[in-house]
């Protein structure tokens, strides 16, 4: 798999105290990779090392394939469209007026501000002025603002932060249709689980500066694959009984935890018990969730 981003034991540190520890972060071109982690856990300094905004003391970053260094850094960021903490405007000209002040910076065609404007759904609303919009449209503009000059790579620091539960869903929306619509790759930072799970691709968790998991969401949510126990009357019993016969099976804190869920594979089991005249209390299943995982991954209470 291609990757448009890759990092090397990147490390930054502040005080003497890292915030970003040895970083490997690879995003494979055309995803949308989750940069999830608790607040302070050093998602933003990761994303203006990307854009060359702080410089790491230590490791290396490639983007397109080339290493991001003083000599190819605008080269590179050309192809880069951002949006970092809060979006930058000018509050007494309008949402069209602005975006043609970022084109004329980006040497960007005319035309290309119609394009953006329809692809964040702002057309309606180009004509008002940017000290009157909603946070919600503020967030839009800042977004068109980042696809001005067609880039192929997109990075979003929280963008749905501070957003009413209608604008968190907008954003979703426009966030998931820009990789098909605009053919980038999207990278996209959050403390919220629930946003990253309906957003992304790919994921990466980041706390305490390090890369804790990294993978695609369904390799994350492999972990939370459901889990079927056993309320025995005899728990080591029942696991030689099932050892013996075929069926993978082992005792689990007070429980008989069975590896195969299929139901073919719970009805034998049960059988086996019940002709070995071992009492069945009760037949759990249990299954972690997403934010359980973030809780193992990371020892934090997830934001939800």
């Amino acid at each position: 798999m291609e990757m448009i981003v890759k990092t090397g034991s990147l490390t930054k540190s502040y005080s003497h105290k890292p915030v970003v520890d040895n970083l490997d972060m690879l995003v494979p071109t055309g995803s949308i990779y989750g940069f999830l982690g608790p607040n302070g856990a050093g998602k933003s300094t990761t994303l203006k090392m990307l854009l060359g905004l702080i410089h790491p003391q230590q490791g290396h970053i490639q983007i397109f394939g080339k290493t991001l260094d003083t000599k190819n850094r605008l080269k590179i960021l050309q192809n880069i469209g951002s949006l970092i903490e809060s979006p930058s405007y000018y509050g007494h000209l309008t949402g069209r007026e602005n975006l043609e002040i970022v084109r004329t910076l980006k040497n960007a065609p005319p035309q290309e501000i119609d394009h953006v404007l329809r692809l964040v759904r702002m057309e309606d609303q180009q004509h008002k002025k940017a000290g009157h919009y909603s946070l919600g449209m503020k967030q839009r503009l800042g977004l068109a603002a980042a696809l001005l000059g067609q880039p192929r790579l997109l990075l979003l620091d929280e963008p749905t932060n501070g957003l009413d539960p209608a604008g968190i869903q907008e954003m979703r929306e426009l966030i998931t249709s820009l990789p098909r619509q605009a053919d980038m790759t999207i990278i996209v930072s959050s403390h919220l689980l629930s946003e990253i799970d309906q957003m992304a691709t790919h994921v990466g968790i980041i706390d305490k500066g390090q890369l804790i998991f990294q993978d695609s969401l369904s390799s994350l949510h492999e972990h939370s694959r459901c889990r079927l126990h056993l309320r025995t009357t005899d728990n080591s019993g029942a696991v030689s009984a099932l050892t013996q016969k075929g069926i993978p099976a082992m005792e689990e804190d007070d429980r008989v935890l069975l590896r195969n869920t299929d139901d073919d594979s719970v009805a034998r089991a049960i059988r086996h018990l019940v002709y070995a005249g071992i009492g069945i209390w009760r037949v759990e299943e249990t299954q972690m969730s997403l934010e359980d995982i973030f809780l193992k991954l990371t020892g934090k209470k997830v934001s939800l």
